[in-house]
């Protein structure tokens, strides 16, 4: 079963760049600076786990990996 999607990859992104963005603006703008350094520290603990566990033995060697292309 193929569903169609309601809104592309893109504007989901894009979606949520501003919803992230307003509510870093709503916590700046009310001086929660504490909030905001919690936030940060867990983005922060969240973007090394999701390095920590990347399957980087699968990579090539060449690092373009699918997207060089041989003209041989």
């Amino acid at each position: 079963m193929n569903k169609q999607q309601r809104f592309s990859r893109r504007t989901v992104i894009l979606f949520w760049l501003a919803l992230v963005a307003a509510v870093i603006g709503t916590l700046i703008a009310l001086e929660q600076i504490a909030i905001l350094y919690v936030l940060a520290t867990v983005a922060l603990v969240a973007l090394l786990l999701v390095v920590a566990f990347a399957d980087l033995e699968k990579v090539d060697a060449g690092g373009a990996g699918a997207f060089s292309q041989d003209s041989n």
